[in-house]
């Protein structure tokens, strides 16, 4: 028989706070399997760790089955409990930091997917700047459909995020970073891809598949067509946006630079750029109320400094 495990004393230890780091992984990623590979350990482990917390603790902190993950009111006090005793042991290390010149922690960093190709240059040399700034700091960076880094950063789960928002945000600090040009697209299986985009009238448009991307979503579209435009597939990651135009079924909105960099362009072709084409604009974001402050402004500054040098040059 294994040793009983007793209930969560008063002095917190190692183990615990590894079950509650773990507990706060899964319910962030919305259950066991969406955890694996945040936490890189088995679905069987993760479900191990969180039995042994909740016998720690004495109670039952969420539900999983076929009904799917969810939390039960133990779970969300033990969640948000945790959430403040994290940010009270990160600002812990916040202090102890201001008082010697040598910085220790992490920054944990949301991307949108596929964003670097010809925009990477400020990135890269922020990076390069705050190595040298503060060498100690274990860097992770997370890649991520533009919506979900929001998410994560409104979330706490990561500290700053480079994406593309949907909308000002107050409790977010923000950055302006690069552009990149979207354009609606057509591959070669398609009806449209030999016809002179001068012959292809909107109402014509209104008769073909689209996929839908985070800005055809209802209140996000740029253009007024788009609100018409009949969007029979969902695919918010461009890789799989991507498929399926490449299928030859749908039309759907992708960045000029990332067909370029998949070398696709003898593939696909843009439709009616003058009227659909748009810029995004990716943006760094942070909580204004941030617990990471510390090592979190070293790597804005040097986000800020890499911007400035480039429109230098």
């Amino acid at each position: 028989m294994g040793r009983k495990k007793v209930a969560l004393s008063r002095q917190l230890a190692d183990i615990d706070l590894r079950l509650l780091r773990v507990f706060q992984a899964v319910v962030d990623a919305g259950g066991f399997t969406a955890a694996e590979i945040r936490l890189n350990l088995a679905n069987s482990t993760i479900s191990n760790y969180i039995s042994d917390l909740e016998t720690r603790l004495d109670m039952r902190l969420c539900d999983r089955g076929r009904g799917g993950f969810s939390l039960t009111d133990h779970g969300q006090v033990v969640y948000d409990a945790t959430l403040d005793l994290l940010d009270a042991i990160e600002q812990f290390g916040q202090r102890v930091n201001h008082s010697h010149n040598r910085i220790f922690g992490h920054l944990h960093l949301g991307f949108a997917e596929h964003m670097l190709g010809v925009h990477n240059s400020c990135i890269v040399d922020a990076m390069r700047s705050f190595a040298e700034q503060a060498p100690d700091v274990r860097l992770q960076i997370s890649t991520m459909g533009s919506d979900e880094v929001t998410t994560a950063v409104l979330g706490k789960q990561v500290d700053i995020g480079i994406t593309v928002l949907p909308q000002n945000y107050l409790e977010l600090d923000t950055l302006t970073l690069f552009d990149e040009e979207m354009l609606l697209y057509c591959a070669k299986r398609h009806p449209l891809y030999t016809r002179e985009c001068a012959d292809i009238s909107p109402e014509e448009l209104q008769q073909y598949k689209f996929v839908e991307s985070p800005r055809l979503m209802p209140g996000r579209e740029i253009h007024p067509d788009m609100k018409l435009w009949n969007k029979q597939a969902k695919a918010h990651h461009q890789e799989a946006r991507a498929t399926l135009i490449l299928s030859g079924n749908y039309l759907g909105i992708l960045p000029r630079h990332l067909v370029s960099n998949w070398g696709l362009t003898d593939q696909m072709r843009p439709l009616l750029t003058d009227t659909y084409a748009y810029t995004n604009t990716f943006t760094a974001i942070r909580r204004k109320k941030n617990s990471n402050e510390t090592i979190s402004t070293i790597f804005y500054k040097c986000l800020q400094q890499s911007i400035d040098s480039n429109h230098l040059t």
